[in-house]
């Protein structure tokens, strides 16, 4: 009887190391660095474990009315989350430039000088927080005693914060972190970079274009890299009418970080000039209110 219990046990067994084997030849390989530069992104999302990333769901519009109306609970809970976070950041400037850029670089010492030299100005720096010319960003920020922030996406590629961030916030959705991008900086700083990069230069761009913001710098730093964009910028969108020529006004070029600088502190000083006058626009109006108000 033992012997028939052994063998009933030893035969059962069987399948189920057979299906364990299928499991496991089921999970993502786990991915090298030539993985991350030749995937495409959604090849890169498959390797993601589990459930897929909320925004890609968001995107997506997988799910049914009520998981959406549930999740614009969860995207506000990112926006109070970023705003108690970077609450009292005031003279920031947000660094720009590919995860890419390798430690041995020319980019990455150039990312690294800026953002030294913004420090030591009284700027906070503010990156995607990630690595490549934002952990060079963060790096001089902070070697330059300045306050170094970095705002993380979640990804299947970029998910760690560099070790040079002071504060650290991470976001599932790219618009929110956009926003803090945009809202506590007062200029961009454009650093060689590839498709992230252009799209926060160009978002730049239409807020400065249609008003919403104003005193606000893009700094291209890298005139051999930048140049033949602009050249495309002034030959063809200006050329035939596209942009107007005041929507490059804000547009800087320049391979130094001492200039860079400089040009950030006078937008910076028209800021703060453009403030004062609104406060005593303000007080003005509330003293001719308060007039108005007692005559009546």
């Amino acid at each position: 009887m033992a012997r028939n219990k052994k063998s009933t046990a030893k035969t059962s067994s069987s399948p189920k190391t057979k299906n364990s084997v299928k499991k496991r030849s089921a999970t993502p390989k786990k991915m090298t660095a030539k993985d991350k530069d030749t995937l495409t992104v959604p090849e890169l999302l498959h390797q993601i474990p589990g459930t897929k990333l909320e925004e890609i769901r968001f995107l997506q519009g997988e799910d049914n009315p009520a998981k959406e109306t549930w999740r614009t609970f969860r995207i506000m809970a990112e926006f109070i989350k970023g705003l108690e976070a970077l609450n009292g950041v005031t003279k920031g400037i947000s660094m720009f430039g590919s995860a890419r850029i390798k430690p041995s670089s020319d980019y990455y010492e150039l990312a690294r000088a800026t953002g030294y030299q913004l420090g030591k100005s009284g700027f906070a720096i503010i990156t995607g927080g990630g690595p490549g010319a934002m952990e060079a960003s963060n790096r001089g920020g902070k070697e330059a005693g300045a306050l170094s922030i970095g705002l993380n996406i979640k990804l299947p590629f970029e998910t760690h914060v560099n070790p040079y961030v002071d504060i650290a916030v991470d976001f599932n959705f790219f618009f929110v972190r956009k926003v803090m991008l945009v809202k506590y900086a007062h200029g961009f700083i454009i650093l060689p970079g590839g498709v992230g990069t252009l799209d926060e230069m160009f978002e730049a761009l239409t807020l400065l274009q249609t008003g919403k913001i104003m005193n606000f710098p893009i700094i291209l730093m890298g005139k051999d890299y930048w140049t033949p964009l602009l050249d495309w910028m002034r030959n063809k969108l200006l050329a035939e009418g596209m942009i107007s020529a005041k929507d490059l006004d804000n547009i800087h070029l320049t391979d130094s970080p001492k200039e860079a600088c400089k040009i950030a502190q006078r937008y910076w000083k028209s800021y703060l000039k453009d403030l004062k006058q609104e406060i005593v626009k303000q007080k003005w109006l509330s003293e001719v209110m308060s007039r108005h108000m007692a005559d009546v």
